[in-house]
């Protein structure tokens, strides 16, 4: 059955580009002859039957606006089977053959889940500043993120460098260092904390004192880190090491703001591919890019796959610390 109205929605936590996206969407089905609607409300919406017409009107403008214009939940009823099956009947009521899901590993285990028990053709694209789903090289938002907290902790720095102090600053990232890691390169940092590494309170230690007691030391911590965050090690440096340490979380600035041209060049790609791999028969997928090209990655194995830190940077990690 040839597709005649495909819908796009955003799920989870925001992410810069997650408009851009939702553009691509809208232009590429006007531009395939496809009727394009939007779900306002991620999976609370779907249930809810809250959708609207996405033309090119409605998304004049938008690509260079961080959040998401259809906004976003976290839907406690789809996660009960009553509660996929109104989303279902929902769907099925307003005519809509296909729908996009823009998230994470939650939005992907919903989408998974529709897919399974009520059948409604469904393919995801990866929307989220971690960067932690197997499957494709970048997600949407994180190369946004990452700036973001490199700007940050650039400026932190010119304070600790003034007072001689040690900083450890926590950004993003409840299972994946990817941003941390990532970040701490870029800022020079003396010591990176991540989930994927054992973090080693004496070399942290050995470190600042290579420093200096006084010197400027910036540590960046991953949120989930398994000594914990920022808070936790500055209070067992202390306890441990007598050493007072400024803690700085960055929280949800990172997820703020402008994307990049490379997130909006990435979610532009990923919205065209998203409708055309719907059109082309494919769902229950990621719709995902490595080494630029579309690559198509089933659902179930973007979660199931953990996505690793590249070796090499926890390799710069070490050296350049």
């Amino acid at each position: 059955m040839a597709m005649k109205k495909i819908a796009v929605f955003t799920s989870g936590g925001d992410a810069p580009g997650m408009n851009a996206h939702i553009r691509a969407v809208a232009r590429t089905c006007r531009a395939r002859g496809v009727k394009c609607i939007g779900i306002v409300g991620g999976y609370s919406g779907m249930i809810n039957g809250k959708f609207i017409k996405l033309g090119k009107k409605k998304t004049a403008n938008i690509i260079s606006r961080g959040g998401t214009i259809l906004k976003t939940s976290r839907s406690k009823e789809f996660i009960k089977p009553g509660g996929r099956a109104a989303a279902a009947e929902s769907i099925r009521e307003s005519g809509i053959d296909g729908i996009i899901a823009c998230g994470g590993d939650g939005t992907f285990h919903g989408a998974h889940a529709l897919w399974q028990e009520h059948k409604i053709p469904i393919v995801g694209t990866p929307g989220t500043i971690d960067n932690d789903l197997f499957g494709t090289e970048y997600t949407i938002g994180f190369d946004t993120a990452i700036n973001t907290a490199t700007e940050a902790i650039d400026r932190i720095r010119d304070t600790a460098d003034s007072h001689g102090r040690v900083f450890i600053i926590e950004v993003m990232g409840r299972h994946a260092g990817h941003i941390a890691m990532n970040v701490g390169i870029s800022c020079g940092a003396e010591y990176i904390a991540v989930p994927e590494t054992v973090t080693n309170l004496d070399t942290l230690f050995h470190r600042i004192l290579k420093q200096g007691r006084k010197s400027r030391t910036i540590v960046i911590v991953g949120e989930g880190d398994e000594v914990g965050g920022a808070a936790d090690i500055a209070k067992l440096m202390n306890e441990k090491f007598d050493l007072a340490a400024k803690v700085t979380i960055l929280g949800h600035v990172q997820r703020g703001g402008s994307p990049t041209v490379r997130d909006r060049v990435l979610a532009s790609h990923l919205g065209v591919a998203a409708v055309d791999a719907l059109l082309q028969g494919q769902t229950d997928v990621m719709i995902g890019k490595t080494y630029n090209d579309i690559c198509y990655t089933p659902l179930e194995e973007t979660w199931a796959k953990q996505k690793p830190l590249r070796p090499f940077l926890i390799e710069l990690s070490d050296l350049l610390a």
